[in-house]
């Protein structure tokens, strides 16, 4: 698929918004999970690291901008529907804000 049909291939919701799960190329660790519009998935697609769509405070977030914890982008895959994206990373740091590696780190069962 090349870079024109992938972009094409995008369904956002009705925010402008798609779903982005990151995990850790190497562990396969499911680290977190964003909001990303077309202007932060072209961003992430320039600068090799992920930037997100702050849904909270409605601007830009790079990730690891004022952490150092960012997230070098290896691989960024399509779900078949077209409404999710899998960003694979090699992550410099914790993922989430409370320090942890991953923020799925509350488990039910």
């Amino acid at each position: 698929m090349t870079s024109l049909e992938f972009l094409q291939e995008l369904r956002y919701n009705e925010a402008g918004l798609i779903p982005a799960i990151v995990q850790d190329v190497h562990t396969g660790q499911v680290l977190m999970m964003a909001w990303m519009n077309a202007e932060s998935l072209a961003l992430t697609l320039e600068l090799g690291e992920t930037v997100f769509w702050s849904r909270s405070r409605q601007k830009l977030w790079h990730k690891g901008a004022t952490s150092g914890n960012i997230q070098k982008v290896v691989a960024v895959s399509l779900d078949c529907d077209g409404d999710t994206l899998l960003i694979q990373v090699e992550p410099a740091g914790p993922a989430c804000h409370t320090g942890a590696a991953s923020c799925f780190f509350r488990k039910i069962v």
